[in-house]
């Protein structure tokens, strides 16, 4: 009786051990959601399918600029007044609409004289040379050039303390014995303060990279 004891304790023993075996097992398959279990991927495998995107982790929200009906006065950041920076846009226009005004059979020391009410001593020196040179003089008058300037200011470049550089668009209305034709190109005109007003004391094609130059360049030919 004590021998078939101890067989009956054994093969307890045994089942239990087979038991808890097939437990650790059943864990290692989890649950595919239809009741059916499916197995647990060995270790360092991923179940991400050949070719699709890995899962990213969420970033955290970034800020946005957004619109705002808060009141913002943007004069209130710049070296001047509105009414000081629409006072030199006007004369920016006023100058390169004069400087797109000539004709053939005027004294070229009148034309030069229009534009030396608008510009500093020295740039008028280096503007006009170009302007009433005896070569461009002639070649208009042989043509007949009429020519009527007007101008807008498209953007600003630049504001300084003391200065400021627009990009003015200049238009020229031409007529001479060729026919009509008309010019349109864009200009940085750079002005400074002199006393208490304005002086032009550059003119540059725009796209020549000016932005308030120093020293007055050498201006480009009218006509």
């Amino acid at each position: 009786m004590v021998e078939g004891g101890n067989r009956r304790g054994l093969v307890f023993a045994v089942l239990v051990v087979i038991l808890a075996v097939v437990g650790i097992y059943l864990t290692m398959w989890p649950d595919s959601g239809d009741g059916q279990q499916t197995p647990a991927d060995p270790v360092g495998v991923s179940r991400t399918a050949p070719g699709s995107q890995a899962q990213v982790s969420a970033e955290p929200p970034r800020a946005l600029a957004t619109a705002s009906n808060a009141p913002f006065d943007v004069y209130s950041y710049l070296p001047m007044t509105k009414q000081e920076l629409a006072a030199s846009a006007d004369y920016a226009q006023r100058f390169t609409a004069a400087y797109g005004t000539f004709r053939y059979d005027e004294d070229p020391a009148a034309y030069g004289d229009r534009l030396r009410g608008y510009t500093t001593g020295e740039f008028a020196d280096v503007l006009l040379r170009t302007l009433t040179s005896p070569g461009t003089v002639e070649a208009n008058r042989a043509e007949e050039v009429v020519s009527v300037g007007t101008a807008r200011v498209k953007e600003i470049r630049q504001i300084q303390n003391t200065s400021v550089v627009f990009v003015v668009t200049g238009s020229q209305k031409v007529t001479g014995k060729s026919g009509p034709t008309e010019r349109t190109e864009d200009y940085a005109v750079t002005l400074i303060e002199v006393g208490a007003d304005w002086r032009v004391h550059d003119l540059q094609p725009a796209d020549s990279g000016q932005d308030g130059d120093d020293q007055p360049s050498q201006a480009g030919e009218a006509g």
